[in-house]
């Protein structure tokens, strides 16, 4: 695959990093991948546009939005420059706008396969109860709101403390307090605005699934993940691969209703007596997704033989005890391209 492929999330904060280099770290090990990658970025600070090892050039864009003039303008001018053939959105806060743009790239002869935006929408973390019926998981209780003033009576409407209090794109807190949970509410809603999300809170252990759907409800690829140590903000920053057949067939239950279209993960917490809650649908690869290289199911590759007509179905990895453990690691960069990403944009070419 001698191709082009930009790759946007290339923020590689420690705590709560990106997909994006986990993405072009699967792609650029792959024997069957000889092309080249884009990194995107929306801050001169993502440190993965300076990765030269994984990223053969990099660019800022402006955020996008449903119809953001500046943000197809932007990409018009990278495509221009560096002929992409393909394009991996990995944020879930930037789906929205990019399902919209997808007629555009089609006629600039970009390729994408990313889910409908009625998909999108039915894998809110406010739609979640929704999709798993009477099957074989179930879905904590949860709420919008709009006003921290919940917070005040919230146990006498049967809402008990520990909560988990979420963002509409991202962002997931624990309380244990009324105060924690007016913190929260504050914080979520200067960063991502309203609604917040509040759920019922479940103790367990912590699952992840990651997987490629083909959109007629089955799976190219499937990846079955345990946490083993968290960061604060709740992001595995260490997990072991596993086999589980019911959570397998739990997860295929949920990707079937959707019929999933591109990457997404699953998040699920499996509690003391074995049953499985679905936490969350994310539209996209997580930044784990490196383990499923790992695991001899390299689930980016899966996505660019999908977008090329060949896919190659699996079935879900029985590779298990394979571990990951998240580690930082500095970038030198010299000040020259520092600058020339935060005043022209983008890294100085090569040469």
């Amino acid at each position: 695959m001698n191709i082009t492929v930009a790759i946007t999330g290339m923020n590689s904060q420690p705590d709560n990093p990106g997909p994006g280099l986990a993405i072009a770290r699967c792609l650029k090990e792959s024997p069957e991948f000889t092309g080249r990658i884009i990194g995107l970025g929306y801050d001169a600070l993502d440190a993965g546009i300076y990765h030269n090892e994984l990223c053969d050039a990099g660019y800022l864009l402006p955020y996008p939005s449903s119809e953001s003039f500046e943000h197809v303008e932007r990409i018009k001018e990278i495509h221009d420059k560096e002929k992409i053939d393909v394009l991996i959105p990995c944020l879930d806060s930037e789906l929205a706008g990019m399902i919209n743009l997808v007629p555009m790239f089609e006629k600039l002869g970009i390729k994408t396969y990313l889910p409908s935006f009625e998909q999108l929408t039915k894998r809110n973390k406010d739609q979640l109860s929704q999709l798993v019926g009477e099957g074989k998981m179930t879905c904590p209780e949860s709420i919008n709101i709009n006003s921290s003033q919940f917070f005040n009576d919230c146990e006498m409407k049967d809402w008990e403390y520990p909560l988990v209090v979420k963002g509409i794109f991202f962002d997931a807190k624990i309380v244990y307090t009324q105060a924690q949970g007016i913190a929260a509410f504050q914080t979520i809603t200067a960063q991502w605005g309203f609604p917040v999300i509040v759920q019922k809170f479940v103790a367990g252990e912590e699952y992840n699934v990651a997987a490629l759907g083909d959109g007629e409800g089955n799976v190219d690829g499937l990846v079955m993940m345990k946490k083993i140590l968290l960061t604060e903000k709740g992001k595995a920053s260490a997990g072991i691969s596993i086999y589980d057949e019911g959570l397998y067939q739990a997860c295929l239950e949920v990707i079937n209703t959707l019929r999933w279209k591109g990457p997404l993960e699953i998040e699920v917490m499996r509690d003391k007596k074995g049953k499985y809650h679905l936490i969350e649908i994310n539209p996209r690869f997580p930044a784990w997704v490196y383990l499923t290289q790992g695991v001899g199911q390299n689930l980016p590759i899966k996505l660019l033989k999908r977008i090329a007509g060949k896919p190659t179905s699996e079935p879900p990895s029985k590779n298990s005890g394979v571990m990951f453990i998240r580690h930082a690691m500095e970038s030198i960069v010299p000040i020259s391209s520092f600058e020339s990403v935060a005043i022209e944009g983008g890294t100085p070419t090569p040469g």
